[in-house]
């Protein structure tokens, strides 16, 4: 393998999109130019969610180096997105790892988005209040 060969995949959740790059060599995880810790304020439970594909393989993730470009969406929705992509690079990598990643629920899009607002309702379904009189 080339020094500069990696291996790309795409997530998505609600309007968030990260395209995440994933090198076969020791390195960090950057998301955006930062460090993940940095990028999600040190947040336990982001940061865990972000490292659930290689928990599940019982890989350890300081044997790759990762790049993420994320746009859009709140931070959840990014790591979810972020978490769908590795899981897809990690495939990639070996396809080995696809039927433990699928018993995790780890390559599932969730497909849930916002609905739009309707013309002459107050929200996408919120009605005006009924009067009698």
């Amino acid at each position: 393998m080339a020094a500069d060969t990696y291996f790309y995949a795409l997530g998505r959740r609600k309007s968030a999109t990260a395209r995440v790059r994933l090198y076969n060599k020791k390195g960090e995880f950057v998301i955006n130019e930062k460090k993940a810790p940095a990028y999600f304020d040190e947040s336990k439970n982001l940061l865990h969610e972000l490292m659930q594909p290689f928990n599940v393989l019982e890989l350890d993730p300081t044997n790759y180096s990762i790049s993420a470009k994320v746009a859009g969406g709140g931070s959840a929705s990014q790591v979810d997105a972020i978490r769908l992509a590795v899981s897809k690079a990690l495939i990639e990598l070996n396809e080995d790892y696809r039927g433990t990643l699928k018993r995790a629920d780890l390559l599932g899009r969730d497909p849930r988005e916002k609905e739009r607002k309707k013309f002459g309702l107050r929200g996408a379904r919120k009605k005006r209040q009924f009067t009698k009189r």
